[in-house]
């Protein structure tokens, strides 16, 4: 498996991208498992409970 380090590194949004493009990829990742099981119509509705950094930057990040 070869790693870019252009996937070690991203360039992102926001006055920290660690805290924006990190939920951003998870998100993205959680998405996709809903099209693969076919599941995504269904979802409605989904709650993220956030910790650490996180936690106290997610609102000022507007994560």
């Amino acid at each position: 498996m070869f790693i870019s380090v252009f996937d070690l590194f991203k360039i992102g949004i926001g006055p920290s991208s660690s805290h924006t493009v990190g939920p951003m990829r998870a998100a993205y990742s959680f998405v996709e498992d809903l099209l693969k099981q076919n599941d995504l119509q269904a979802t409605v509705r989904v709650q993220v409970k956030l910790y650490g950094s996180l936690s106290a930057t997610g609102v000022g990040h507007a994560t």
